[in-house]
């Protein structure tokens, strides 16, 4: 049901306050608690946010580099924050205090802010919508769980991590087990609160199950417009972080939280529609003639649109593996691709084919397998939507021959370029004059985004390890 400013007296008749939290260029949530009366002052015109979120990382340190958005120059001056009144829920932990997303916009243009990750999304289904077309979107996450260390008095398993390395962390269970029935069933408490209170939360779990790896578990959630799903793919992450605190449980999403383990992927299932939300990749009738025969099934536009992903994918890696850790998880041998590559229901591969005749016609989609789970959302779909489109636009053919069943990703049969291999060669080919990212999201995102990868690696530069 539409909300519009009017419904909201009624809606929070009962209410005293209400929370309210925007996207950083991290994915991380950064938010207030504010009266009801200011949030009905404020619900349709937005307010004033202190534009620094959007100029300093998620240790709240201020990029080496001044960015545009916001710097000393300008005061780190407020910017607006709209609330989108369709993304109400409840938060179920917290009393069931009312809380709405937020979008930002220059108060001098009324233009998204660049960096916005809601905003950048926008714009791309914006892009589709002209055509009359829509998309839809699932997403899979993986991530380590850890045990609260047992100590002498209270302690916060950060405060913990100062003075012990990372590897004395008691894992939630211990040893690979994926699909497992009854690892669950130790921490069940907490297993069922984490899928009760997603589906309380607007963020339907619709598969949950550990996965290979001590303490390791992974949630697809329920599949649904693009644009609600990179909300719920981000409030996701919130629900599990607040419902592990009250079972002393850690969760970690980081790419790669140990060496010689998998890391956490964080997988994207995209699908195009149209008006009446007829699947657009199903081609109706298989071709007697495709390119490849896994493309029998793939329509025209739909092949187009993974041609587009594929050879903008390499322009475009520090929107889908954006820190220093994610290239951990990007080698050899350890499931995750590390090539331009695709194939149909090719698990290895950077984009696997999902089509008939080994799924319906409606379900046809391409699952993005590059992303691991500490990239944000918005960039993931944003970037899968506008390098897509660009294929569409151009109608680009593929790139590269697909992937056999038994063709390793990276082997002598795989023609894909190699991803980059770290964070610093993807963001020198993310920022170069004439990349394909600044074609498809402008100079404006590609210098704030670009320069906030530059302040990573400067910091990693400057670090000094165990090693």
């Amino acid at each position: 049901m539409e909300i519009t400013a009017n419904d909201l007296p009624r809606l929070l008749e009962n209410d005293t306050s209400v929370k309210l939290a925007g996207v950083d260029v991290d994915g991380m949530l950064r938010g207030k608690l504010v009266s009801k009366k200011k949030f009905l002052s404020i619900a349709q015109s937005g307010f004033g946010f202190c534009s620094v979120i959007f100029g300093w990382d998620m240790h709240d340190m201020t990029y080496v580099q001044e960015l545009k958005v916001s710097n000393k120059e300008n005061g780190y001056r407020d910017i607006i924050a709209v609330p989108d009144l369709s993304s109400f829920r409840r938060i179920p932990w917290e009393n069931n205090v009312p809380f709405f997303l937020v979008s930002f916009f220059d108060p001098d243009t009324k233009t998204p802010v660049p960096a916005c990750p809601r905003g950048l999304l926008k714009i791309q289904l914006d892009k589709l919508a002209t055509k009359g077309y829509g998309a839809m979107a699932g997403a899979e996450y993986e991530f380590y769980q850890f045990k609260t260390p047992p100590t002498e008095g209270p302690q916060s398993t950060a405060a913990y991590l100062q003075q012990n390395p990372p590897h004395s962390l008691p894992s939630l269970t211990e040893g690979m087990f994926g699909y497992s029935l009854t690892r669950p069933v130790h921490n069940q408490d907490y297993y069922y609160d984490v899928f009760n209170t997603c589906q309380a939360f607007k963020c339907d779990i619709e598969g949950w199950h550990t996965e290979s790896g001590p303490g390791v578990y992974e949630a697809a959630l329920e599949f649904n417009e693009l644009k609600q799903m990179a909300d719920r793919a981000s409030l996701f992450k919130y629900v599990v972080k607040s419902v592990a605190i009250k079972h002393g449980i850690t969760p970690c999403f980081m790419a790669k939280p140990k060496q010689g383990l998998p890391g956490n992927s964080g997988h994207m299932h995209i699908s195009l529609v149209d008006e009446d939300g007829n699947n657009l990749l199903y081609r109706g009738e298989t071709d007697p003639n495709p390119p490849y025969p896994d493309v029998a099934n793939l329509s025209d536009l739909g092949r187009h649109f993974l041609a587009g992903i594929l050879e903008g994918l390499p322009d475009v890696m520090p929107m889908v593996a954006p820190t220093i850790n994610s290239y951990k998880r990007l080698v050899e041998n350890f499931w995750a691709p590390v090539t331009v590559s695709w194939g149909l229901e090719h698990r290895a591969a950077s984009i696997r084919l999902i089509a008939p005749p080994t799924a319906k016609p409606g379900a046809t989609r391409f699952e993005v397998r590059v992303p691991g789970a500490d990239a944000n959302p918005y960039y993931v779909l944003a970037a899968v939507l506008a390098l897509g489109w660009r294929g569409v636009e151009k109608k680009l053919d593929f790139p590269c021959p697909p992937l056999g069943k038994g063709e390793d990703v990276g082997g002598s049969s795989d023609s894909g370029i190699r991803l980059a291999k770290t964070l610093r060669e993807a963001n020198d080919r993310f920022m170069r004059p004439g990349s394909i990212a600044r074609e498809v999201f402008g100079d404006e995102f590609v210098e704030h985004y670009g320069g906030t990868r530059t302040h990573e690696i400067r910091l990693w530069d400057e670090a000094v390890t165990d090693w």
